[in-house]
């Protein structure tokens, strides 16, 4: 019987040191050794976006980045009058978004756009602007849950 008592302890011991292995691996010390799930956070947008930046091409640049969620990043931005290109890119791993600019929300219609992006896909389109103020952007799919912007065209 002794012998049947020492297994059991051992097990036992065994065990529970596992789950505590287990769950300090899971557990997130101030020390920053522990990731967050996808739940605690959502992903972190590309470093370049939101920055309006000129390419080597003479158009000014920005991406805009989406997720799980219905937030674009950013969600207001200013160019010049002239060509810009915009880069749609998303971190979601379900969600499908697009960008549209909203038809009658702005001083000119911008017709172009990207009418599907799938999860964890980018793309990029380009049109050119000349008409200063303000120009609204949307994801149509989610427009009802707020995923609006603003494109603000400053005066030449």
């Amino acid at each position: 019987m002794d012998g049947e008592l020492t297994r059991r302890t051992l097990l036992a011991t065994g065990l529970a040191g596992l789950a505590g292995v287990a769950l300090s691996a899971c557990g997130g010390g101030g020390d920053g050794g522990g990731s967050a799930s996808p739940a605690d956070s959502p992903p972190a947008p590309a470093p370049e976006a939101g920055t309006v930046t000129m390419g080597a091409d003479g158009v000014q640049e920005l991406t805009i980045a989406v997720s799980d969620d219905y937030v674009f990043v950013p969600d207001r931005f200013t160019v010049a009058p002239g060509p810009v290109r915009l880069t749609l890119t998303s971190s979601a791993k379900q969600m499908t978004h697009n960008l549209l600019f909203t038809p009658g929300r702005g001083p000119a219609d911008i017709t172009e756009g990207i009418q599907v992006l799938p999860p964890g896909v980018s793309d990029s389109f380009e049109f050119t602007v000349q008409q200063p103020g303000d120009y609204q952007y949307e994801c149509s799919f989610h427009v009802r849950l707020g995923q609006i912007g603003t494109m603000t065209v400053t005066a030449g």
